[in-house]
């Protein structure tokens, strides 16, 4: 089975959750970007992942805003079932951008990535990094990815939400929505594709905005059923 869950940003103990704990061999967990995991390079971290490397399920993740990308893009990159990823240790892969992997013999398009919502304070202490916003390359190789399959994919897996679904959540909470070049893209596939579900991260919110858009944080989703795993 596949089960999504949203930001961890190096939280372990979000690991030792009942519904985690209940993961199986060969299942699959997906992340919906900022995994944290991959921040220093220090010994201590390569201990922790080469302890989550052995779970007895696949740790899948997207990238979100909040990574060290030098430190992952680092890694060669390499195909695994179907699609481009980072191999990063044991059972642990990146998801690479605009790729379809086939997991359960159901497709999941995957596009990491977004604009840190503390751009210009990142920027003034030199923490921002360009490679946190997919390039036009990126964009590119993830539309062509969906046409090879007639825009008709079973999950799409991002960080970031279409534009609509983005001022939707933000108007909720009387914010206005910080909507950049990426959500537009996302708008534009989700008018075009035929999918079953779509999960994001980046607003760290557990919610069902609709039955195919699904925003998650701690939750974890069976995404076949659609259900919270406990």
């Amino acid at each position: 089975m596949v089960y999504v869950t949203g930001d961890m940003h190096g939280d372990l103990a979000r690991f030792e959750s009942p519904a985690l704990s209940r993961l199986k061999k060969d299942d699959t967990l997906i992340i919906c970007g900022d995994f944290g995991f991959l921040w220093d390079g220090s010994r201590e971290e390569a201990k922790i992942l080469k302890r989550l490397g052995k779970k007895k399920y696949n740790i899948c993740f997207i990238d979100g805003t909040h990574e060290n990308f030098e430190l992952l893009n680092a890694y060669p990159v390499t195909e695994w079932n179907g699609g481009k990823v980072h191999h990063i240790e044991g059972n642990i892969y990146h998801l690479m951008r605009g790729q379809i992997f086939r997991l359960d013999n159901l497709t999941f398009f995957t596009m990491g990535g977004g604009e840190s919502p503390d751009i210009d304070i990142r920027f003034e202490e030199n923490a921002w990094s360009r490679f946190e916003f997919p390039s036009r390359e990126e964009l590119l190789e993830g539309a062509e990815n969906l046409e090879k399959i007639n825009c008709r994919v079973d999950y799409i897996i991002t960080h970031e939400p279409p534009v609509k679904i983005k001022s939707f959540l933000s108007l909720k909470d009387s914010e206005t929505a910080s909507v950049t070049g990426l959500n537009t893209y996302l708008e534009e596939m989700s008018a075009i594709c035929q999918f079953r579900r779509w999960f994001f991260g980046s607003m760290h919110l557990d919610k069902f905005i609709s039955n195919s858009h699904i925003a998650v944080y701690r939750n974890v989703i069976n995404a076949i059923t659609g259900e919270v795993a406990r």
